[in-house]
């Protein structure tokens, strides 16, 4: 199918398990794109720039920011968070589909900048397997996790603006990406994506 990529966003509270579910998606698809986000908080052990996130400093992300850089910012627990735009619309015009993972301020902001874009809220079976997981990784204070659990609450209540909802099951991960799977694949298949040309194609074998 001719045309540019499709925008995919997956959304939801912190520790709905968004890494885990992108990571296992983007290991089926060679041609869909991941959208690295920028940040002016610290690396976490293990985390690489240019990987999981543009690191930097704070005068670097305003002035990008200033030069209307970024799709979308946000600021949390005194860090600045944004989705850079070029990589974005570069990719998207090139053909490839394109998965991120921002906020849920942010991808309603991202898509108010791309209508097309399908959203996709994701959330665990239980609300309170969020403060588990969140305090599984170690990276953050009781009270940075209460902070967190707080914006989950706010978090939900904008659910029916997404296209889809996915349910991270505890007991059945793999659900969550085979879902998530099934989104991807019956959105290439929408018959509005098709142009009258590519029809005609099929018409004319």
């Amino acid at each position: 199918m001719a045309g540019p990529g499709l925008l995919f966003v997956v959304s939801g509270p912190s520790g709905a398990g968004k890494d885990t579910v992108v990571a296992e998606l983007r290991k089926r698809y060679e041609r869909i794109r991941y959208s690295v986000s920028a940040t002016t908080r610290e690396p976490r052990p293990g985390e690489e720039h240019g990987q999981d996130y543009f690191f930097l400093t704070r005068s670097e992300f305003e002035a990008k920011n200033a030069a209307d850089g970024f799709l979308e910012t946000r600021s949390y627990n005194g860090n600045l968070y944004g989705t850079p735009r070029s990589f974005i619309e570069e990719t998207l015009a090139q053909g490839y589909d394109v998965i991120m993972k921002p906020e849920v301020n942010g991808a309603l902001a991202v898509k108010a900048a791309f209508p097309d874009a399908v959203l996709i809220f994701l959330l665990p079976d239980k609300f309170s397997y969020l403060r588990a997981r969140l305090e599984a990784r170690r990276t953050e204070t009781p009270a940075e996790i209460a902070a967190r659990l707080e914006t989950a609450h706010e978090e939900v209540q904008y659910i029916r603006r997404f296209d889809y909802l996915v349910v991270n099951e505890e007991a059945q991960p793999q659900q969550a990406v085979d879902d998530l799977d099934a989104i991807l694949r019956a959105e290439r298949h929408r018959i509005y994506r098709w142009t009258d040309q590519a029809i005609r194609t099929l018409e004319e074998s």
